[in-house]
């Protein structure tokens, strides 16, 4: 199964019988700048479900191929404002508003739907490992763009919690996002 709980399992007592309950890792706050030069925080995604990444435009490997997977992802909920993409650059110092605009419009980003985001490049690695809870390597060696590399695409559901990594190169992974995507759409119309 694809879906990953970070905090492991707790279990709470409901009328008198014990029950087991998942807990989830809820995502830090944050606040970055898309390719429109619109500030986009975890506010703005309050009540929504979403799927990030963390990618740069230089990127001649995995980024690419992951994009092109969340075109698909795009195009399978394009009518729903409920369903966003963040794609966050871990190479800010070249991924300028501009340069993301370019990149955005390349995969047919729909505004207001996908954001890609750029900032403080401290803070988006934070956010990344503690936040998103990415792994990158060894502590103590300098963080960049390859080193922070990574091909997971996260789901996070309505209230800012995690509820599955994908390997977003593959096709397969990216069908069975798609469909938790839809199995957290009904969960909350219920």
């Amino acid at each position: 199964m694809t879906i990953f709980y970070p905090q492991g399992v707790d279990s709470v007592k409901v009328n008198g019988q014990w029950k087991v309950d998942s807990i989830y890792h809820t995502i830090t706050p944050f606040k970055f700048t898309n390719q429109n030069n619109k500030e986009v925080s975890n506010k703005d995604v309050k009540g929504k479900i979403y799927v990030a990444d963390f990618f740069f435009t230089r990127c001649g490997s995995i980024c690419p191929k992951m994009t092109s997977q969340l075109t698909r992802v795009q195009n399978a909920f394009k009518d729903n404002k409920e369903i966003n993409i963040l794609s966050f650059s871990i190479d800010p110092e070249h991924d300028s508003v501009e340069v993301l605009k370019n990149y955005a419009d390349q995969y047919k980003a729909i505004s207001g739907q996908w954001h890609f985001l750029t900032g403080n490049k401290h803070e988006i690695y934070n956010l990344g490992v503690k936040g998103f809870k990415i792994p990158v390597g060894d502590e103590g060696q300098e963080v960049t763009p390859d080193y922070f590399h990574s091909s997971r695409l996260i789901l996070v559901d309505h209230k800012g919690r995690i509820r599955g990594y994908y390997n977003g190169v593959s096709r397969d992974e990216v069908d069975k996002l798609i469909l938790e995507i839809k199995v957290l759409l009904q969960e909350y119309k219920d």
